[in-house]
């Protein structure tokens, strides 16, 4: 059978790998969720993988099957492409995360969706295909084992297109329970693990140091993370993934973590507001912990990486401000900045729905405001963003913040991880032209905390740089930068 599986892009990240001033290819470094379908199809299939952010699609291809992966922001693209197979009778099966969390939606454009996991299903939608009745929704019955998973055929992508093509997946889901997230939505509220033995196989065939754990929460079960991580050790390679900052209640778990080879991790604070993140059900952080939580994994030389939001309930036009200087302060070496999306399937989406004045999906692209923030207008809030991206990484900062890394013990391990991000970032703000201004512009705010009472996070006094004064734009924009695949709702659960 020959199957043409395809990841969407839209908008300025439609074939940004054609670049050469950005490519993109620092955010680029997993395809695992469509490796993972070409691993469960039989050996003797004839399988393409196209990315669009690199190739064109081939429109005219003679296959049997295709299947498109899709988050919410790309779903519109998905559906698009759908449409121009099944005129020419084509079956079209779509999977990921939009489809299992809006299968009626998604349904009307494909013959047959996977909702959920494809391993256990996606043979079964071949069978049909092959016979010619694939029949709707196909999902697992019970989350599938992990053990024993194929190997992804990673010689389907260009190696050289891609940050690493070494994506590897240890566990699948989060415990968590967010509400505005919808990794827990999609696992709801459970992790699973794979044998330690078989991860370890797995890293020990990868070339080269440097490799991903892609997984949404790679510490929650303590036990296994030690045991994972104790037999990474004499393997000497080098590491990032995905975490929280409650590993540091452990020290001896982050002195075996940078033992093991990490040299960076994603956390998504969110916010600086522990009201804030009270308010969306997120109970593994604790604001007054950042501080001597960072310190930690900075003296053993790993990077931290925080995911930072805005638009919660409690924030003002004050926030952009403040948590810069935070940021600052804290020494964070790398942020991703969101707007708070409520996405479609997770809780938080039904909470705000009567404040959702954009319903176009190409917009939940975490860069855009689509529901009426309860503090600021929306206008303020995509200003306040854009504003932030820009001032954290203007080169004068990156370079200060690669100077103060080479103090910490391990400097040189991480060093080119850390460089790569950040000038990754700067490449973005250049070429996409990011600038937004400063909402507070003008307005007294060092007396104004991030909660009702001031929080054990404080801020040195820092000159902050001046903006333009905040555009009032309209309600209805214009797409603005589409965020990189490495979002925490990542492709990181392997999905059709």
């Amino acid at each position: 059978m020959k199957i043409l599986l395809i990841a969407p892009a839209s908008g300025k990240w439609r074939h940004v790998g054609r670049s050469r001033l950005f490519s993109g290819r620092t955010f680029r470094f997993s395809m695992l969720s469509l490796l993972s379908v070409a691993a469960e199809s039989p050996e003797d299939s004839i399988i393409q993988i196209v990315d669009e952010q690199i190739e064109d699609i081939p429109w005219d291809a003679d296959v049997d099957l295709v299947g498109i992966t899709c988050m919410t922001a790309l779903a519109p693209r998905a559906y698009e492409i759908a449409q121009h197979f099944r005129q020419r009778n084509i079956p079209v099966v779509l999977g990921g995360m939009h489809p299992t969390l809006c299968p009626d939606e998604a349904i009307r454009h494909a013959d047959a969706i996977v909702a959920g996991e494809a391993e256990g299903v996606w043979q079964k939608v071949l069978a049909d295909v092959s016979r010619g009745c694939l029949r709707g929704i196909y999902r697992n019955e019970r989350p599938p084992s992990l053990a024993g998973l194929k190997e992804p055929p990673r010689h389907l992508l260009e190696n050289d297109k891609y940050g690493t093509i070494n994506a590897v997946q240890a566990t699948r889901g989060c415990p968590h329970g967010c509400d505005f997230c919808a990794v827990a939505a999609f696992s709801q509220r459970t992790q699973r693990q794979r044998p330690v033995e078989e991860v370890i196989a797995e890293v020990k065939q990868l070339p080269g140091r440097m490799f991903i754990f892609v997984d949404d929460n790679l510490t929650a079960d303590r036990e296994y993370a030690k045991r994972l991580f104790s037999a990474l050790v004499p393997l000497r390679k080098r590491w990032v993934t995905q975490s929280t900052l409650a590993i540091a209640d452990d020290p001896a778990m982050v002195r075996l973590m940078a033992d093991a080879g990490c040299i960076g991790i994603f956390v998504g604070l969110e916010t600086f507001s522990e009201n804030n993140l009270e308010s969306v059900n997120k109970t593994c952080h604790r604001v007054e912990q950042y501080r001597e939580a960072i310190r930690l994994l900075h003296r053993h030389g790993i990077g931290v990486q925080a995911g930072i939001v805005f638009g919660f309930d409690g924030d003002d036009p004050t926030v952009f401000r403040r948590t810069l200087e935070v940021l600052d302060d804290l020494a964070i070496d790398m942020i991703q900045v969101s707007i708070f999306t409520p996405l479609p399937g997770t809780p938080r989406a039904k909470l705000l729905a009567e404040r959702v004045f954009d319903r176009d999906w190409a917009n939940y692209d975490f860069h855009h405001a689509v529901f009426e923030p309860a503090k600021m207008r929306a206008s303020e809030l995509e200003a306040g963003h854009d504003w932030v991206t820009r001032q954290f990484y203007r080169p004068w900062r990156i370079v200060r913040r690669l100077i103060r890394h080479l103090g910490r013990p391990r400097a040189l391990a991480a060093l080119p991880y850390l460089a790569a991000v950040n000038s990754g970032y700067y490449g973005r703000v250049v070429r996409w032209g990011i600038r937004g201004s400063d909402p507070a512009r003008g307005r007294p705010y060092r007396d104004r905390p991030l909660d009702p009472a001031p929080t054990p996070v404080s801020v040195r006094p820092r000159n902050t740089p001046r903006a333009p004064a905040t555009s009032r734009g309209r309600r209805t924009r214009p797409p603005k930068w589409p965020r990189p695949p490495i979002a925490k709702n990542s492709e990181s659960t392997a999905s059709g």
